[in-house]
């Protein structure tokens, strides 16, 4: 008789955690230093993240991948899973991680906990409210917006535009019928008529300066920077120039502090922020991984998606900003997602195909390729799957051997960290060894088009970059109003390299089309958007949500 095999959320429901002032204790925390949100979940103080300031720092571990396939490669499973293996090999290990959005939760992508017996705890709290940061945020953002319409009704001092305000309303749903809105109708009384939209909360520049804030101060200091508008002579209008940098601040000081949680095996992780990469940063909070750096001797922290936009943004943005030196890099694989960008389709994945994992192994190539041009060692985790047959495993080795790629069959879904052992050791000594040469692949001095330029090239592989007309005018104006210096951040495709999504595997030859310019001079970045991303998503034809209930115990069903 076949045995049935554990949902997520079973494995998770029938894992004893340990209260986290117990968890806090094993970093040399203290109960004083917490603020509870109930048995198992905790923030951290201010006044602890500034007592553990001049702690020496750990070393970090930014954990990366291919190209996502619908067919999952468990980036954050193996995060957590390498997390639990250092700390089975005696090393004091944390774990920095994002918070889910509830939009992919209740849509197609599932939650951001991790997977099998590598997840992070209470996994039901974690993919869903939370400790309220989400809310938070979208109520600032939301704020933001109000006042803006406010300015405009009770006489508009600043002189603001209607027809070029930029600060979007937010909701974090996917919810493609608030992309484009109308508001302000019925009459005077009701506001000034306008069109608006709806990001989605992940998206907004709110989600993204605080995960990039340093401080309570830093963070206010970027939401006054934040571009909101442009006024009738084409200047740009500040959060700042409304005056409402404090409300905001305020809305958002209990957010800004980091949620400490825990794995099955009890490894500390700090699960805060959660920016998507495709159209933000993708990294969890600089106040988290910092502070995992200050209670650890490693931190293993994830980025969004592929080594193209996580990765590539991790270290060009949050790194830069923060002063982060990553030790190392795990670029996490699968034989199906390798399978998959080598032609074969989902519904076949199951058959052994060699050649077709031979074919794929180009993305994989070219992912190395680009951790290497930063100048940093790295590990390939193989996220084993049940369906992988022992030839495709000998295949890939043998293919990472071939070119000189350090590579760990990891199995952390059904072992926990057990299953990273091999990765946690491998990563040890290639940090061992690890001289300094992190190198960005471009200044912050070169124009903004050199800056996209060298990503397309060096980071995808693709021969050039074609602006529109939009974006021609936009950089001139940015290079008028100081903006140029700043890093970029590409909102692009997270299924391939290039920005076209049916061009797996490793396209070359390609261009890569800049539609428009967005600032967002509070998080410190210029967003650059590439094809038809959007920063509101739609749900399928069959969402998550369908699935999920509560029982009458009042235990989450159907939640992965």
């Amino acid at each position: 008789m076949k045995t049935k095999v554990k949902s997520d959320l079973e494995i998770a429901q029938h894992s004893k955690m340990e209260p986290i002032k117990t968890i806090a204790e094993k970093l040399g925390l203290h109960e004083d230093d917490l603020e509870l949100y109930g048995k198992y979940k905790a923030k951290i103080s201010s006044s602890a993240l500034k007592r553990i300031e001049t702690n020496t720092s750990g070393k970090v571990i930014l954990v990366t991948a291919i190209n996502p396939t619908p067919a999952g490669e468990g980036k954050s499973t193996v995060t957590v899973g390498l997390g639990d293996a250092f700390n089975r090999l005696g090393k004091k290990a944390m774990i920095a991680m994002r918070e889910p959005s509830l939009g992919p939760t209740m849509g197609i992508k599932g939650g951001a906990a991790g997977g099998g017996y590598a997840q992070v705890l209470p996994m039901e709290d974690i993919n869903l409210h939370f400790t309220g940061d989400l809310h938070a945020i979208t109520t600032a953002n939301n704020a933001l917006a109000a006042l803006i319409d406010n300015h405009l009704q009770q006489g508009n001092q600043l002189e603001i535009d209607q027809r070029r305000i930029v600060w979007k309303r937010a909701v974090d749903l996917n919810d493609r019928a608030l992309r484009k809105v109308v508001i302000g109708l019925g009459g005077p009384i009701q506001g000034v008529p306008r069109e608006d939209g709806f990001d989605i909360t992940v998206a907004s520049e709110i989600m993204a300066v605080l995960c990039l804030a340093k401080d309570l101060q830093d963070l206010k200091r970027r939401l006054s920077n934040m571009v909101i508008a442009y006024n009738h002579q084409k200047q740009p209008v500040t959060a700042g120039d409304l005056g409402v940098e404090g409300a905001l601040t305020l809305l958002l000081k209990e957010a800004v502090k980091p949620n400490l949680v825990q794995t099955i095996e009890h490894t500390p992780a700090l699960v805060h922020g959660g920016p998507f990469a495709n159209i933000a940063h993708g990294c969890n909070s600089v106040i988290a991984t910092t502070a995992a750096a200050k209670l650890a001797d490693y931190v293993v922290t994830e980025a969004g998606f592929g080594a193209d936009l996580g990765a590539e943004k991790f270290l060009h943005i949050k790194a830069r900003s923060a002063g982060i030196k990553p030790e190392a890099v795990v670029i996490v694989s699968t034989i199906r997602a390798l399978k998959m960008h080598g032609g074969v389709k989902k519904t076949d994945l199951a058959n052994e195909n060699v050649e077709a994992l031979r074919a794929g192994f180009a993305n994989l190539q070219k992912h190395v390729e680009t951790i290497r041009n930063f100048g940093l060692p790295f590990v390939i985790a193989i996220n084993k799957f049940v369906t992988d047959t022992e030839e495709e495993i000998k295949t890939l080795l043998s293919l990472c051997a071939e070119e000189n790629m350090p590579a760990a069959l990891t199995e952390v879904w059904e072992k926990g960290g057990e299953g990273g052992l091999e990765l946690a050791e491998k990563l040890i000594e290639v940090t061992e060894k690890h001289t300094d040469t992190f190198t960005p692949l471009y200044e912050l001095s070169d124009p903004i088009d050199e800056k996209v330029r060298a990503i397309v090239q060096k980071v995808y592989g693709g021969k050039e970059v074609e602006f529109s007309s939009k974006a021609k005018k936009q950089l001139e104006d940015f290079e008028k109003f100081g903006w140029s210096h700043l890093p970029i951040c590409m909102a692009k495709t997270q299924y391939s390299l290039s920005d076209d999504q049916t061009k797996i595997g490793r396209p070359d030859d390609f261009t890569i089309t800049v539609r428009e310019f967005k600032p967002s001079i509070g998080a410190g970045f210029i967003v650059a958007l590439t094809g038809d991303v959007m920063t509101m998503p739609g749900l399928p034809k069959e969402p998550a949500a369908l699935k999920m209930d509560v029982d009458e115990q009042g235990n989450a069903v159907g939640l992965f």
